[in-house]
């Protein structure tokens, strides 16, 4: 285990034994399944990027069809790690590279700062509706476009008898799981994110911990909370979904101020 990586601070701490098993694999999309989407990458002037497995995907796209990416092409990304992956493929110029710290909301603010550009969404497929939709809410000039698809590890060789905790960072995640092992006499769970604590919760299971919240920020704290109320012989009650007033707020918001008309000054004669 990498000793930089939280969980090695948490295994110190509490004495335990982490393991990483993914139970996921990201594949891009073939040319052929590319084209039949009907989506023109040269029609656009801006690409935005949410991982680097997308990344990858849309320069091999470019290359197995041919296509020389203009130089002006802007890319605007939801990490600066995404950002500085792009290296690997262009030369990075901070005219045309733009990240976002991360969150939702400054992915949103970012996209609308460049609300002129005809621009393209890449995505894996199975994600989250909600930056899609909420683009479409907006009325901004976006087309989204698969470029990876998510499909099962083998998981022929775990044994979930060996864990007292699984730690499922995405839909997809808690999809292979059911489908291997169904939703009896599972570990406790934890979560990332509000899509994959939606899908555990509608596929009926019950989950112990989840971040990111106010108090837990990150899947490696929000473990460390548990465990710590776990020692301490604390009741831990299920986790529930919220709704996010404040993104909710935060998205009506920019649709007041994208359907606000530009006032134009009279110029005096």
């Amino acid at each position: 285990m990498i000793e930089k990586s939280p969980f090695y601070e948490l295994s110190k701490k509490y004495s335990i034994d982490v393991a990483y098993k993914p139970f996921i694999r990201v594949v891009g999309v073939s040319l052929k399944e590319f084209r039949a989407q009907r989506v023109e990458i040269l029609d656009h002037t801006a690409v935005i990027f949410t991982s680097r497995t997308t990344v990858d995907s849309f320069f091999h796209i470019c290359e197995e069809a041919r296509i020389t990416v203009p130089e002006t092409m802007k890319y605007i990304c939801q990490t600066e790690a995404v950002a500085l992956y792009l290296q690997k493929y262009i030369v990075y110029r901070k005219r045309k590279i733009f990240f976002a710290d991360g969150s939702f909301t400054s992915l949103i603010e970012l996209i609308i700062k460049h609300k002129e550009e005809k621009m393209m969404l890449a995505l894996s497929e199975p994600h989250k509706p909600e930056l899609p939709e909420t683009l479409a809410k907006l009325k901004l000039a976006v087309d989204p476009v698969i470029l990876a698809r998510t499909v099962a590890a083998d998981l022929e060789e775990i044994n979930l008898g060996d864990y007292d905790l699984l730690a499922l960072y995405s839909p997809s995640d808690v999809k292979a799981l059911i489908e291997k092992f169904g939703t009896e006499n599972l570990p406790a769970i934890a979560v990332f994110g509000e899509g994959t604590l939606r899908a555990a919760l509608d596929a009926g299971l019950t989950v112990k911990a989840n971040a990111p919240t106010p108090i837990a920020p990150s899947m490696a704290k929000a473990i460390d909370i548990y465990i710590t109320k776990l020692r301490k012989g604390e009741t831990i009650e299920p986790v529930l979904l919220t709704v996010d007033t404040v993104k909710e707020e935060f998205i009506r918001n920019q649709q007041h101020k994208l359907s606000k008309k530009p006032r134009i000054r009279k110029t005096t004669k």
